[in-house]
């Protein structure tokens, strides 16, 4: 099934990938830990860029806490592999192959808010 990005999803070993690219790129970092070039290799892994709005808590008739009402969801960016390079920094690795503008401004409060760069591949 293409998307409108024309990416079709693919399934290799079990694992269901947004892309072609995407599957190949988890196969060589798979090596590379096998190699013990890079560890703790990760997929999917999520960033909360920023949390969640509610309004105040409040304290229900029997004490209880109740949590306030939702008024914005948390914004969070999913990197498509995380994982350690032999000196034990943090790499994110996203495949692009589009740069959509929210992923732009995800990146960049990436960089803000976590301090990582992410590598685009």
């Amino acid at each position: 099934m293409m998307n409108k990005y024309r990416n079709k999803k693919v399934t290799v070993n079990g694992i269901t990938y947004d892309s072609k690219k995407e599957a190949q790129r988890h196969g060589v970092l798979k090596l590379l830990e096998r190699a013990g070039e890079i560890y703790d290799l990760k997929l999917q892994e999520k960033f909360v860029l920023i949390p969640a709005q509610r309004e105040p808590d409040t304290v229900g008739a029997r004490g209880g806490v109740k949590k306030g009402k939702l008024i914005e969801r948390e914004c969070a960016y999913i990197a498509d592999f995380v994982y350690k390079d032999s000196q034990g920094e943090t790499v994110v690795e996203d495949t692009k192959g589009f740069r959509t503008t929210d992923y732009i401004i995800k990146r960049k409060l990436m960089l803000y808010v976590h301090g990582i760069r992410i590598i685009e591949i």
